[in-house]
């Protein structure tokens, strides 16, 4: 049965907050009045006033309670019903303009209980708008409901005062079944929900996340929705327990309902038709279209929604666009693209960069008992289309994976690899490098469009979208290891002898060998992935060889390309100055927090931090990482220096001039290669005989897509690398300085 209560009409406006609720000494106002904020000087209406606008067709239960400034005009207020107190600012003649809408200031056809409204705004045909502080220049029209409870939340995942724990709003981020689950907050970011997700075995942490939680927002009851100078809200049917910022656009939405709205005039957020959310977050900058249904969710700035995409339990990162799919239970870094009506993604991890192409279904199966699994993917994540993978599994970063349904979970260690399932052999195929060895227009062309396309405003925390960056080239010593001990292992059994017969260091040198000296001898064997998939199946290593030499040489132009760049930016005169700003070079695990990169070590600093209480708030924390963002590029320097140790097999005392010299050239050459290649995979698509049986002429195919000569980023890249030398030059001559 619906339960509908009684009040006497008098009361219509009044007692929004419980006086359980009420601290001694204060009204039902005093946490609106602390909200308003605005220095208006309000008074009552004149006899004059209220004979005018009840002439116009107003109502009120009680014409005192109607508060206004000196610049208030009766003539604008029509056919208005007014419940409990409300406060008017200016109404002046003058008609509100935006994108061809031409409307008259004033308050026409509406009902409002208990709200303030700022100057010179439009309210027309808004049947019931309640406790809302609204700003100056809103246009608020044709709207079915807009108000806001007295426990409102706004879409943080926080409890009210006499509210039972349960009533909190989890995000159910990377797992189905709940195991971690964070508080959403107004400004959370991609580091601070990987944090509370990952670390779950530790449970004070996950008690001080609650506790930053909880001290970031008010428990009091009372607090009005609110919105800000200049929104215009549309066309829409029910808005409840939202707060939306300035200069913000909402049009034709169905249902918004315990949401904050973040917006201002440098980084404007639009809401489009037939869109329903609930319980969210929406960073600045935002867009959400055309049917977009989103429930316990939160947004970076910068992010996209539209036609029709799902976003339920997740997070979605700044920069990112998801539209025409589904997107379930996931933890999605900065850089995510999802663009396709039958795309899948549930229960998975992203870190960012990440592409899902058409027909995708990440995580739809589940290999256990339970819907528990979960997907986890390094940057540069890209399915191919159709590609069906099943929990739980692992990718390296920048791990694309050719058109297949994978029968079985995957462990993929190798990074920049491409993936493909071998139905008809019954194999999986990784070729490691494929993206240097045969795709590096695209690759290059990452880290640009990511920067190119980093266009927020709010950059609260840094992001790093360079491919060779020290996760990754940690990631390739790893691959490495690998690549040596597999190759032993598939020259030993061609052999007759047992792998089993040799210690892991003596297989590593054994493989290190014939990859470095005997290329053509590695090409012939049988190289076997282990822990790679989980079946019965061969893990086939395509190409170990070329992959092997193009590691290593990414590698050392990564370390190179680094320490050039600290040189020159940091004034330091020469090798010897490096050594001595830089110190002991190492190399060390690296964690990717949000898209900023942070070392190890320095992540279980920062936890011990929260722990002790000398971080002791959200705030502090994100103030943390910028701290942290200032000093990674020298931490990545001193990267930098202990892998080209590493990868050359000297040490600091052996790089004397001469050396250096020839690290450089080296590097420089590789720079070049890279430009070269790009250039190369980019003309493919211009010589390729399918490419071209749809032109009648050369002529016909060079006016539509253009030549490769042409071409801005191929450019680019070559401008990129000529600069580069002349940066080698300068630390070669010591003019860093």
């Amino acid at each position: 049965m619906n339960i509908i209560s009684k009040h006497p009409l008098e009361r219509l406006g009044y007692d929004f907050i419980d006086p359980r609720f009420l601290p001694p000494g204060k009204d039902e106002y005093y946490l609106r009045d602390a909200q308003q904020g605005r220095a208006y000087s309000f008074r009552g209406l004149t006899a004059g006033e209220i004979e005018v606008l009840v002439k116009n067709e107003n109502t009120s239960d009680d014409w005192a309670a109607i508060r206004v400034t000196d610049r208030f005009n009766p003539d604008l207020v029509k056919g208005c019903q007014f419940f409990g107190v409300v406060r008017i600012g200016a109404l002046e003649n003058y008609y509100l303009e935006y994108h061809d809408l031409r409307l008259p200031v004033g308050l026409y056809n509406s009902t409002i209980v208990s709200c303030d409204i700022g100057s010179n705004v439009v309210i027309d045909n808004v049947r019931y708008l309640a406790h809302y502080i609204l700003g100056d220049d809103v246009i608020l029209l044709n709207i079915d409901e807009m108000m806001t409870t007295n426990y409102a939340k706004f879409g943080n995942g926080i409890v009210k005062e006499g509210e039972p724990e349960d009533v909190r709003i989890w995000l159910d981020i990377g797992n189905e079944n709940g195991g971690r689950s964070v508080a959403p907050f107004d400004g959370m970011l991609p580091a601070d929900a990987y944090l509370w997700s990952k670390y779950r075995d530790d449970a004070r942490l996950l008690a001080r996340f609650t506790e930053m939680t909880n001290a970031r927002f008010d428990t009091r009851r009372g607090y009005y929705g609110e919105v800000g100078d200049r929104t215009i809200i549309k066309d829409c049917r029910i808005l409840k327990d939202v707060k939306v910022g300035t200069d913000a656009y909402i049009k034709g939405a169905n249902k918004l309902k315990n949401l904050t709205i973040n917006s201002d005039a440098d980084a404007s957020s639009q809401i489009g038709e037939g869109v329903e959310l609930v319980n969210g977050i929406i960073g600045y900058g935002c867009r959400i279209f055309y049917g977009v249904k989103a429930v316990r969710f939160l947004m970076g700035p910068n992010s996209n929604l539209k036609y029709g995409a799902r976003l339920v339990n997740s997070f979605l990162g700044d920069n990112s666009t998801i539209s025409c799919c589904e997107v379930l239970n996931a933890l999605i870094f900065p850089g995510h693209e999802q663009h396709h009506n039958n795309s899948f993604l549930c229960a998975a991890v992203l870190l960012g960069q990440s592409n899902m192409a058409a027909g995708v279904t990440a995580g739809s199966n589940h290999n256990s008992r339970a819907n528990d699994g979960e997907i986890v993917a390094g940057r540069g994540f890209w399915p191919g289309l159709c590609t069906s993978l099943k929990h739980n599994s692992r990718f390296a970063s920048f791990t694309l994976l050719s058109k297949g349904s994978y029968p079985a979970e995957l462990d993929i260690t190798l990074p920049f690899s491409l993936v493909s399932n071998d139905e008809t052999n019954g194999a999986i195929l990784v070729m490691p490098a494929y993206w240097f060895l045969y795709n590096m227009y695209a690759l290059a062309r990452n880290a640009w469009k990511y920067g190119a396309r980093d266009i927020r405003i709010h950059k609260d925390q840094m992001i790093e979208f360079e491919a060779l960056a020290p996760d990754t080239v940690e990631e390739i010593f790893a691959a490495l290891e690998r690549l040596e001990v597999w190759t032993a292992k598939a020259a030993l059994r061609a052999a007759g002898k047992s792998p089993n017969d040799y210690s892991h260091e003596d297989l590593r040198a054994q493989g290190r060998q014939l990859l470095e000296d005997s290329p053509r001898e590695v090409d012939a064997l049988e190289i076997l992935g282990e822990d790679m998939e989980h079946s019965n199946r061969p893990v086939r290593i395509l190409k170990a060889e070329r992959a092997y030499a193009c590691y290593r040489e990414m590698v050392h132009y990564y370390a190179i390309k680094t320490l050039v760049a600290f040189l020159i930016d940091q004034k330091l005169a020469n090798l010897a100055a490096l050594k001595q700003r830089l110190g002991e070079p190492r190399r060390s695990q690296w964690i990717n927090l949000g898209g900023q990169l942070v070392l190890g070590e320095d992540v279980e600093s920062l936890k011990a931090k929260i722990l002790s209480g000398e971080l002791d708030s959200w705030d502090a924390l994100h103030a943390h990482y910028l701290t942290l963002w200032e000093k990674y590029p020298e931490d990545k320097a001193r990267h930098a220096l202990g892998t080209l140790l590493d990868i050359n097999g000297v040490s600091l005392e052996d790089i004397d001039r001469e050396t250096w010299s020839a690290f450089l050239d080296r590097a420089d050459a590789a720079r070049e290669m890279m430009a070269e290649r790009t250039h190369d995979s980019r003309a493919k698509d211009y010589t390729e005989y399918f490419r071209k049986i749809t032109f009648d002429s050369g002529a016909e195919m060079e006016a539509v897509l253009g030549t490769v000569a042409d071409n801005g980023f191929v450019r680019q890249m070559r401008g990129e690398a000529k600069a580069f030398t002349r940066e080698i030059e300068t630390v070669k001559r010591g003019e860093a300085v």
